[in-house]
């Protein structure tokens, strides 16, 4: 799965139910590629969670909205609120862990403060 260079609107994803990987970098970034099967493989346990791959850099208005620094970043989302992010996973683990507290938070996403 590749970063979509098109760029859904900050509404569209904030409208989004459930539980949602917001996944920023770029096809040539080398810590996004190692990321890449970190990220799909705690994934793998979580098959409800939506997995969006978006292209980030200067000027994407999407990744400036979620004030995203290093590459790959990726925030969870629980109906449309951040309850959790990781960046540059380099274990499973981490990732799976973020999942858990979105999974676990209230459909309002308080159950769990969003990671800096």
């Amino acid at each position: 799965m590749t970063y979509q260079t098109s760029q859904p609107e900050r509404s569209a994803i904030d409208a989004l139910p459930g539980l949602v990987a917001l996944d920023f970098g770029t096809n040539w970034c080398g810590w996004c590629r190692a990321g890449e099967p970190v990220i799909e493989a705690a994934l793998q346990d979580f098959p409800d969670a939506r997995h969006i791959k978006v292209e980030d850099g200067p000027g994407r208005p999407l990744g400036r909205s979620f004030r995203i620094k290093l590459w790959p970043t990726v925030v969870f989302l629980k109906d449309g609120v951040e309850v959790a992010r990781v960046t540059r996973p380099d274990n499973p683990h981490e990732v799976r862990e973020a999942l858990a507290r979105v999974d676990a938070a209230g459909t309002d996403g308080t159950a769990g403060a969003a990671d800096a």
